[in-house]
């Protein structure tokens, strides 16, 4: 056994022991806190610099084939490390003074180690297991508020979903089985890495079924709702769900990529739940209020913009954005208080509409600082990903003027330029270490990265009518059904709750609507 795979055990149960300990505790002090990150740090150092190296006295065993350390391993185990040790001591002044303080650790804390058991994972049972208990432990967190009527709903609708996307896996899990003979991953894989691939019906069928998980848990339309009604949560878990958890579905995709990519429908259904996801997520955005429920609308478009990726075989590029968009939300999510602030005074501000020359010369440098870009690390590659990179440029070049703020050209020139260089970097290094035998990307202008291509291009034309356009009739009523979240909700939570009814809590102030349909009294 490595001392790798020692340290990402012993880690696991230090989460586990933790959540035992601090569900029986009466309180939680600083001390306690700072020992188990340190301890967890030293673990995670030790995993790192002692990865490949054996020990002398624990040989091969059952257990090392239940579980294994990959380079992906390594990445997500420090990733969760690093959202544990923030989310502890963000929480030790934000929950203190609660009564039910023990609840909560011991659900954060077993959340945390059944994420831990997943990312090791290497028998598909296994795999199975920790899945269905990171959403039991999940649901107990987001219910930490019972008497919320809008977080119950919430919580009983990502319930459902939960319990769906595990059926699915299950059956993605028997057809592996049934067409393998095996539930080890390693062996698994090992087939559709190699030249010419027997895939045979099973197969396909459980890649759609592994696709319809990572859909379900990444709340893609129309299944997203509960992922707006959850925010009312406390705001560690809102940080841990939308920087950690939510994205499960994309490590799905990537530790399952040999699979996925052998079934075109497993492919297509993925990058157009995906693609469709991230432009109308990212469009009803725009029209919301509430910081905490913007910042949930962007998560689902995030991840559906994650799972485009992965459609499009670009994995290193899926890593890079699954890890940057962790450290972000958490960030965001945490710091949401001064984030009211920044967003009040982005709304006093008076905007200037940029003119044509400069929309112009913002387009032709951003598509020239990506070509270049793409000329030395992307050729061969999609192109759609490179276009959304020029148009992002292109906003932020040419909207760095307003009534109270204007930076220079310089400044702005300086920040694509040093978000290129790093962006180029990290995808080239994540693509030959973590990634060097996987080589299933898209070809440019491939039917899928044309799909793509036009997706994008509707989003930034969207985006700039409502933005600049909002006087116009057509765009007001765009605006108002984009308000209505497209009506999928409604209609997702009336079903949900024909199918299996549950009594919400009515406090005082909600007992006067708590007949009505929940999900058209409060903004989701």
């Amino acid at each position: 056994m490595s001392i790798s795979l020692m340290m990402m055990l012993a880690i696991t149960l230090s989460f586990a022991l933790s959540a035992w300990y601090c569900g029986r505790a009466s309180r939680i002090n600083r001390r306690s806190v700072n020992v188990l990150s340190g301890w967890l740090l030293v673990l995670l150092i030790t995993a790192v610099a002692g990865q490949g190296v054996e020990t002398l006295f624990l040989s091969e065993s059952t257990l090392t084939q239940w579980i294994h350390v990959t380079p992906l391993g390594l990445i997500m185990f420090a990733l969760v490390v690093f959202m544990a040790i923030i989310l502890m001591r963000f929480s030790l002044n934000y929950m203190a003074g609660e009564p039910r303080l023990g609840v909560y650790w011991r659900w954060l804390l077993g959340t945390l180690a059944a994420v831990s058991l997943v990312v090791m994972s290497n028998h598909l049972l296994l795999l199975l297991l920790g899945w269905a208990v990171i959403s039991l432990a999940l649901h107990q967190l987001l219910l930490f508020y019972p008497e919320r009527p809008r977080a119950a709903l919430g919580a009983h609708k990502k319930f459902i979903l939960a319990r769906l996307a595990e059926l699915a896996l299950l059956i993605a899990v028997l057809c592996l089985y049934q067409a393998h003979g095996t539930f080890l991953l390693t062996e698994i894989l090992a087939h559709y890495q190699a030249p010419n691939p027997d895939v045979s019906i099973y197969t396909q069928i459980a890649a759609v079924m592994l696709v319809i998980v990572a859909l379900m848990k990444c709340a893609q339309l129309p299944v997203h709702g509960w992922l707006m009604q959850v925010v009312e949560a406390p705001t560690p878990v809102s940080a841990l769900l939308h920087a950690g958890v939510i994205n499960l579905g994309g490590f799905l995709m990537i530790v399952f990529a040999p699979v996925v990519m052998q079934v075109a429908a497993a492919q297509w259904l993925l990058l157009l739940a995906g693609g469709l996801t991230t432009v109308l997520a990212a469009l009803i955005m725009t029209t919301r209020v509430s910081i905490k429920v913007r910042l949930a609308w962007s998560t689902s478009a995030q991840m559906g913009l994650m799972l485009v990726e992965c459609a499009l075989g670009l994995y290193e590029l899926a890593l890079l954005h699954l890890l940057a968009h962790s450290a972000y939300k958490a960030h965001a999510f945490l710091n949401s208080g001064h984030a009211v602030r920044d967003n009040l005074q982005a709304r006093l501000a008076v905007p200037v509409t940029p003119s044509r020359a400069r929309w112009l010369g913002a387009a032709l440098l951003s598509m020239s600082l990506v070509a270049m870009t793409y000329w030395f690390v992307g050729q061969g590659t999609a192109l759609s990903m490179w276009v959304l990179l020029a148009m992002s440029f292109t906003l932020l070049l040419a909207q760095r003027s307003s009534a109270h703020h204007s930076l220079p050209w310089a400044g702005v020139l300086a920040v694509c330029v040093v978000l290129l260089t790093s962006y180029a970097a990290m995808k080239t290094l994540l693509a030959h270490t973590v990634f060097a035998e996987v080589s299933l990307h898209e070809t440019p202008l491939s039917a899928a990265d044309s799909v793509v291509m036009t997706l994008f291009f509707s989003l930034f034309v969207l985006n700039w009518l409502l933005t600049y356009k909002t006087a116009h009739p057509r765009v007001q009523r765009l605006s108002v059904v984009l308000f209505a979240g497209l009506y999928l909700d409604e209609w997702w939570t009336r079903l949900t709750l024909k199918i299996w009814p549950v009594k919400l809590p009515a406090p005082v102030k909600a007992q006067r609507t708590a007949k009505r349909p929940y999900g058209l009294i409060q903004e989701s």
